[in-house]
């Protein structure tokens, strides 16, 4: 059975206590991995510390070994994407896709690795400075630490640890202590790339724990973290002024205008992205706002596609659903769409568990503001759908919510799809496309409660991993 260790001091450690790692459709246990103590966590700071002093990188080395650590995730596409799929319940498929996609953010870190800098600031046109030069420098902020989830857990991370790479930091990594498998692969490739062994260090474990330990060690200088509302809270409470990054969740909306379109291809790209993962995704569709006019008909066709996709194995080819994270979140939506069910809303489709560790495609409409599977983010396989008469209602409606990470809106009209844009309180707004929709080279972060301290992004966040310094010279 696989064991996997963490990575401190500069060397692969393990510990006197462990934990199992199940297979996520199964239940079984797959493998065991060390639990990281206090110490741990205190010698992988200083560690990463230490080397930053002795080994800092060149922006030219940065983008040499985030290219080779690339082409090397690439050769192990099969073992990642089994450790993704097995740890974390995603399909095989999207697996290697998710895989092959994160090699791109390698690439886009390395080249803007190269492309850090700062400014001139014309000093010299205030009277009394004709004769002062005034330039900002970037530099690296120091030691990392990168809190990942598990529901994306590849890509999620490299989003966040290989621009802190690339802008000159040293890493200290936590994954989420369900998916341990693929953070132990991606250090041992960024270190056969030839990163040095103190820019990045590797603990394990809970973060009720290991992840307190982290958050309370003073000489980490910058935390990028995925997760829930109630953590990033937490995680701001505890930090106090130095600086973060954080994606904290959605219950992103989609609005679905009567000039749309194909009703049925929109339905379908709306439950495509709001089943993918099993709903475990921040960004997906959850409440979606359809015009009167075309409400009945989008309803239909949702149902059609709900009922249309396989629920099952991860590791089958043609299953569309697989499973959730553990039995207590299916217990969980299954909670909350019986409440809704029971306070009035009508169940469309699906609404039961198939298996123990599995979700049925639901779709819910009649519902209330005041049920869970509207107000709070679901994290699930279900959506709720939701008739208006006029598009100013819609993004009203959109708008009431705590949460702001982004919003889907599909329209023909110019004028409506630019009203959207200016007036929905979200960090981004997709126009005919869903909420979903992420490239890998653009700002991405919410506003109100679905985020904080800025985008990410590697452009975006490298500007938040780096401190700006003030250069004048008097001649």
């Amino acid at each position: 059975m696989t064991h996997y260790k963490m990575y401190v001091g500069g060397q692969w450690k393990d510990s006197a206590e462990t934990k199992d790692v199940l297979d996520k459709y199964t239940g079984e246990k797959t493998a065991t991995c060390a639990v990281s103590s206090q110490e741990d966590v205190d010698e992988a700071v200083a560690f990463c510390r230490q080397s930053l002093r002795k080994n800092a990188l060149t922006p030219a080395q940065r983008a040499a070994v985030l290219r080779k650590a690339g082409d090397l995730l690439l050769a192990r596409t099969d073992e990642f994407a089994y450790d993704i799929c097995r740890e974390a319940g995603r399909l095989i498929g999207d697996a290697k896709g998710e895989v092959t996609r994160s090699k791109l953010v390698f690439d886009l870190a390395a080249e803007e690795a190269g492309r850090i800098a700062g400014e001139m600031v014309p000093v010299d046109g205030m009277a009394g400075n004709e004769n002062k030069i005034c330039f900002t420098l970037r530099v690296p902020v120091g030691v990392v630490c990168c809190i990942t989830p598990f529901n994306v857990p590849l890509s999620l991370t490299v989003h966040k640890v290989l621009p802190a790479i690339a802008a000159g930091n040293a890493v200290v990594l936590k994954p989420a202590s369900d998916t341990p498998g693929f953070a132990v692969k991606l250090v041992e490739t960024l270190l056969e790339a030839g990163l040095p062994a103190g820019h990045i260090s590797l603990v394990l474990g809970g973060g009720d724990t290991v992840g307190e330990m982290l958050l309370k060690n003073q000489d980490i200088n910058f935390y990028s973290f995925t997760g829930s509302l109630a953590v990033g809270e937490h995680i701001k409470n505890t930090i106090g002024l130095r600086r973060c990054s954080m994606e904290l969740g959605s219950n992103a909306a989609c609005i679905v205008h009567k000039d749309a379109g194909d009703i049925k291809k929109i339905a379908g790209m709306v439950g495509g992205k709001a089943y993918a993962n099993a709903g475990q995704v921040c960004m997906r569709p959850q409440r979606i706002f359809v015009h009167e006019d075309v409400y009945n008909e989008f309803v239909e066709h949702s149902k059609a596609f709900a009922e249309s996709l396989k629920v099952g194995s991860p590791y089958e080819a043609d299953t569309k659903v697989g499973p959730m994270i553990s039995v207590k979140e299916v217990d969980r939506v299954e909670a909350w769409i019986q409440e809704a069910i029971d306070e009035g809303a009508a169940l469309v489709c699906g609404g039961k568990r198939q298996g123990e560790r599995n979700y049925m495609p639901t779709v819910l409409t009649d519902v209330k503001d005041s049920m869970k599977v509207v107000g709070r983010e679901l994290f699930g396989p279900a959506i709720v759908i939701i008739p208006y008469s006029d598009f100013d209602e819609a993004i009203s409606r959109a708008n009431d919510s705590i949460y702001g990470l982004q919003t889907g809106v599909f329209t023909q009209n110019l004028n409506l799809a630019m009203k959207a844009a200016k007036e929905i309180e979200a960090g981004g707004i997709i126009i005919n496309e869903t909420p979903f929709t992420r490239v890998d080279t653009m700002p991405y972060g919410g506003i109100k409660k679905s985020s904080a301290g800025g985008k990410e992004g590697p452009k975006y966040v490298i500007e938040e991993m780096t401190d700006v310094k003030t250069i004048l010279i008097n001649l």
